[in-house]
């Protein structure tokens, strides 16, 4: 059975593509879901791509990656700059994470240059782009590997 790659997408992420162009780009999530499962199949791994604007609904998903998933990588979105909630479920998963931001956000309003996220992942990708997806994949391939 493959290892599998959760790809988790907090608040507004469903967006990616129409909302604020300027910052976040033209590619849509499902983009982004493509580009990590073909960077993925390079390694003989399977990703699971889950979106919620809810909280709860996201540590859930890291609660079911606990059992299902080697690694996960996640793009908080706003709740990365508030949600301990996320930063105590990511911190009862014992595989790797890798946290996401599409833009550069130490660039941005000063309330973006603190994530709670960043306590628990053991790399940070911010301002790459939706390119930093497929980056983080390609990590993550690459610890799963090891």
């Amino acid at each position: 059975m493959p290892q599998t790659i959760y790809i988790l997408n907090g608040p507004n992420l469903n967006l990616l593509g129409q909302r604020q162009p300027d910052i976040y780009g033209h590619a849509t999530l499902d983009d982004v879901a493509q580009m990590c499962r073909d960077t993925a199949a390079e390694f003989g791994v399977e990703t699971l791509l889950f979106q919620s604007n809810h909280e709860g609904q996201i540590i859930d998903s890291i609660h079911e990656a606990r059992e299902r998933a080697a690694g996960i990588i996640i793009n908080p979105g706003g709740y990365s700059h508030s949600s301990v909630a996320i930063l105590d479920a990511l911190n009862a998963f014992e595989g790797p994470v890798i946290e996401v931001h599409v833009s550069q956000i130490h660039k941005r309003e000063s309330f973006r240059h603190h994530s709670y996220v960043s306590q628990r992942a053991d790399a940070v990708m911010a301002g790459f782009g939706v390119q930093g997806y497929g980056l983080a994949t390609r990590h993550m391939g690459h610890l799963l590997a090891e």
